[in-house]
């Protein structure tokens, strides 16, 4: 297409159908496109409005959709969409509510990021000093088993051997060991207050 067109030529650019002037715009006529855009950008920006509510995201939405509309003018096509505004409205209504979804994942990540870093100076301390109290329940409440009770189930328990491996270890059967520790498991429970 020449560079410079006729006063008659763009008076007829300027009466052609949005359906038209899509054809020629994917060709690369930019006054096709020029056109284009003066009727596609009150809709487009109203639409993309209507969904975010804000009026600098809803510019930039839909300068987003518009230059899209440029790039992908030869992807129009009238058989699936036929006319060019209901094409333009579906774009600009999908971009409009990807930003949504964008801004509302990022506020998400922030009230994450933000939990986290409130949670950690203190929560951490009082997890770790629960810990240790727990801890010295649990041994204070081992130190109340028997010998035999105590040595089973720290066999079982925290070293991880099987009652069968405890049994060969102690020199005892399989039954003795699931004894122990079975009598040994609800005396920890009554010293530890669990429930039952």
């Amino acid at each position: 297409m020449p560079a410079t067109r006729s006063a008659a030529s763009a008076r007829e650019t300027f009466a052609l159908t949005p359906e038209v002037l899509i054809v020629l715009a994917a060709q690369g006529d930019q006054r096709a496109y020029a056109r284009l855009y003066e009727y596609l950008s009150g809709p487009v920006h109203g639409k993309v409005n209507a969904v975010l509510c804000s009026p600098a995201q809803s510019e930039e939405v839909t300068q987003e959709v518009l230059l899209e509309i440029w790039r992908q003018a030869a992807r129009f096509d009238p058989s699936r969409t036929a006319r060019v505004l209901t094409w333009a409205l579906t774009i600009a209504h999908r971009r409009a509510v990807d930003r949504v979804r964008s801004e509302q994942a990022f506020r998400n990540r922030q009230e994450k990021a933000a939990r986290l870093e409130f949670r950690r100076p203190y929560d951490d301390t009082g997890e770790a000093a629960l810990s240790i109290v727990e801890r010295d329940r649990v041994r204070g409440a081992l130190r109340g088993l028997t010998a035999l009770q105590r040595e089973s189930i720290q066999l079982t328990y925290f070293c991880g051997l099987t009652c069968r491996e405890a049994a060969d270890l102690l020199g005892v059967a399989v039954g003795t060991v699931k004894t122990r520790v079975r009598s040994g498991m609800l005396r920890l429970r009554d010293a530890l207050g669990a429930p039952g």
